[in-house]
């Protein structure tokens, strides 16, 4: 870490000179300690370490037998404090083309009328068998075992209809299944040892 000090090294003046001892003394011990609250963030920590500075140097007296360490820490701390809460107030703060981003890919009433029309059409494709297995178990919510009671069928049964229509209302909306998704496979995340 390179420190550059304000004014020219040839200072002249007592309290000048106190300063740059303040400076040679505190700066390193109070700049790692913004960090750690900052977070890491280096270049914040830079700026409230010279804020911290200036302060002392316009309100305290710099005399060598003064121990400063504990108001520069609590200034520095204060101000760290004080950044965070107006940052806290104002409105967050978006790049040029974060909004479209987010606009873009939020869905809204046209994309959900869009999909639902084309589900309906899809719907339409799939045998009576498959529309009712589909309905009982996803709009109305029943389990397999209510939906092969209430149709008159085996739970089983159930089970090979809705794989079945789901793939084939797949098919008519063009969906394309991926490797993984293809019979009796088991995506790779689904096995322990994958990871």
């Amino acid at each position: 870490m390179s420190w550059t000090f304000m004014g020219s090294y040839g200072a002249v003046s007592a309290r000048e000179r106190a300063l740059r001892t303040l400076y040679d003394e505190q700066a390193g011990a109070l700049y790692a300690y913004v960090v750690r609250l900052l977070r890491g963030d280096r270049y914040r920590a830079e700026d409230v370490v010279q804020e911290t500075l200036l302060r002392c140097w316009r309100t305290q007296d710099l005399t060598p037998d003064q121990q400063l360490r504990p108001w520069l820490f609590r200034v520095a701390r204060n101000l760290v404090v004080d950044e965070y809460r107006l940052r806290m107030t104002r409105p967050q703060e978006v790049s040029s083309n974060d909004w479209l981003d987010d606009l873009l890919t939020r869905p809204d009433d046209v994309d959900r009328l869009l999909s639902s029309l084309l589900l309906k059409e899809a719907f339409q494709h799939l045998s009576p068998k498959h529309r009712d297995v589909l309905y009982e178990t996803y709009y109305a919510g029943r389990s397999m075992r209510e939906t092969g009671q209430r149709l008159g069928i085996p739970p089983g049964t159930v089970k090979s209809r809705v794989h079945h229509a789901v793939r084939a209302l797949r098919l008519a909306m063009g969906v394309v299944e991926s490797d993984d998704e293809t019979v009796g496979k088991k995506p790779a995340w689904w096995y322990s040892s994958a990871a």
